[in-house]
């Protein structure tokens, strides 16, 4: 594969460092989830790039396979993927990393929990890049009384309606970062446990306030952290007009979510690919690029244990997507939930190379 801006170089399995040293069974396990749903042709949360034809076979190879050892598993692996280094005409890969906050909230506004979490509006239409008639860039849009399509109403305009709240939460730090992640786990005064499930987005392009931060000076990019950002923004002012809901405000985009109940905490939460994310070995892509259930190989030094940077060399798997991650080496570790979760997750900003794994049915 070429494209303007990157290449496929392919590769031999033996040509990957560390390759060998990683839990195959671990990795098939996840791949194997993926697997069901492309096989079941199962409607992902966020549209992505189709599964080719190879691809779909390799996923019913994987669901008829036997109940399968670590040996087995990288020889299933092995057998059915071809890798291929993602090269960038300048630069290197970048990762992130991602987690799922775990919050209390009311299912009531309280003078503790005055933030609202939107359910998704009836009037929000989800579309095809490039299919507004009015945007090409917009992938949403609002159906109008007439029947016509409007751009859907940004941050600041969503926020002062706040129509439809499902929950509410204690600040809007809060509702932000969790629109950021994508999820949430919220316990309620009576000790119920409710999950926050992505449903949509009003379509208008991310902006990272943290890199706004960056670029203003406010917080050097060496200490920037998913701590040093909250901290901030909890310090200059969260009422309308301050200077963090300002802040906050110049992301337009906006996201929507519906509540499950009875899901299992074992689980993770629901990606893109509409299957459970695993910490560790699930990532967020580009979906306009690749496919979900796409094996990834990413070789990095990152903070991912603790503090100090260490070879993080592993398979992973493509099963979600978010609007910040945009390029063929680019992708969103899922570090877990909770806030130690979070903490190694905000500490992931770090170059990475990226082998893509490709069924070999495609080539045949």
């Amino acid at each position: 594969m070429v494209c303007n801006d990157f290449f496929l170089e392919p590769l031999a399995f033996e040509a990957l460092t560390g390759f060998d040293e990683d839990d195959f069974l671990s990795a098939f396990g996840v791949f194997a989830r993926s697997a069901l749903a492309i096989a079941e042709g199962a409607p992902p949360l966020r549209a992505a790039r189709p599964a080719s034809e190879g691809l779909r076979r390799v996923a019913r190879a994987a669901l008829a396979a036997p109940s399968p050892d670590a040996a087995a598993s990288r020889r299933f692996l092995t057998a059915h993927f071809r890798p291929f280094r993602v090269r960038l005409r300048s630069g290197r890969g970048f990762v992130t990393g991602y987690y799922e906050p775990w919050v209390r909230g009311s299912l009531a506004p309280s003078s503790d929990f005055a933030a609202p979490i939107l359910a998704r509006p009836t009037d929000l239409l989800t579309l095809a890049a490039g299919a507004a008639p009015f945007d090409s860039k917009a992938t949403a849009a609002r159906r109008l009384a007439d029947g016509s399509l409007g751009p859907y109403p940004d941050r600041v305009a969503i926020e002062a309606e706040a129509s439809s709240p499902l929950l509410w939460l204690a600040d809007p730090v809060e509702v932000f970062l969790i629109q950021v992640q994508g999820s949430a786990r919220v316990e309620l005064p009576d000790g119920r446990r409710v999950r926050l499930v992505y449903d949509g987005r009003n379509g208008l392009p991310y902006t990272s306030v943290g890199r706004l931060l960056i670029e203003s000076g406010e917080i050097a990019e060496t200490e920037m952290s998913l701590a040093r950002l909250k901290s901030w923004l909890r310090a200059n002012d969260l009422s309308p007009g301050g200077p963090a809901r300002a802040l906050m405000q110049r992301n337009r985009s906006y996201v929507f979510f519906r509540v499950e109940e009875g899901f299992d905490p074992k689980d993770g939460p629901i990606g893109g690919a509409g299957v459970p994310l695993t910490p560790l070995r699930s990532i967020a892509v580009d979906r306009s690029i690749w496919s979900y259930g796409t094996p990834f190989w990413i070789d990095a030094r990152l903070p991912w244990r603790d503090e100090t940077s260490a070879p993080f060399r592993r398979l992973l798997i493509a099963e979600d997507t978010g609007s910040a991650i945009l390029g063929p080496a680019r992708a969103d570790i899922f570090f877990g939930g909770g806030d130690a979760a979070g903490a190694r997750a905000g500490a992931i900003r770090h170059p990475a190379d990226f082998v893509a794994l490709l069924p070999i049915e495609d080539d045949a």
